[in-house]
């Protein structure tokens, strides 16, 4: 399967049920809860499709710690939902995992991957404002905790480059290596 058909296939599928079916907060809850699952599978799929274990885990890792750290901060820093349904709207889940997903795309297969993922988990952090489930600060922090993790965590499918993120509390940078 070559990268340009993935990006598309993944588009395709992941907009085609993420539509709104309707201009409600429910509609538009449901789409994005939709979307944020599709990519999560795509997540986890794409690399199990062409028996990249590691990648696989390398999912499972961004999107697991991406959790840990949106649940901890739900429980840290309680706000109230635009809704009033709960004190836990900071940060979105949504967007954190769906960020993530795509994030994990994107560093393992490429931009022909992460293009139409990050798209998508746009679309979903989108639509957790209409819902009236999010603010749009809770939406940025989730897409940056979840962009944040994703590229952290899941290396290159080529591992001819590296990328190694660093820091401390005194400073931080990026480690590049390349292997000819």
């Amino acid at each position: 399967m070559t990268r340009q058909t993935l990006s598309t296939a993944t588009l395709a599928i992941a907009l085609g049920l993420a539509t709104p079916a309707q201009a409600s907060e429910k509609g538009w809850d449901d789409a994005g809860t939709i979307a944020k699952n599709a990519l999560v599978v795509a997540a986890f799929g794409v690399p199990a499709v062409q028996g990249d274990w590691e990648g696989v885990l390398e999912a499972g890792g961004s999107v697991g710690a991406t959790m840990l750290v949106t649940e901890g901060l739900k429980q840290s820093i309680p706000s109230m939902r635009p809704d009033r349904s709960d004190n836990r709207s900071f940060p979105s889940g949504h967007a954190s995992v769906a960020f993530s997903a795509a994030a994990t795309l994107h560093n393992r297969y490429g931009w022909e991957a992460g293009l139409p993922a990050y798209v998508v988990a746009s679309f979903v952090g989108i639509s957790r404002i209409p819902a009236k489930k999010h603010r749009v600060g809770d939406v940025l922090v989730g897409a940056a905790i979840g962009t944040a993790t994703g590229h952290l965590i899941t290396t290159k499918a080529n591992d001819r480059v590296r990328i190694f993120p660093w820091g401390d509390t005194k400073s931080a940078g990026v480690d590049v290596t390349l292997r000819f």
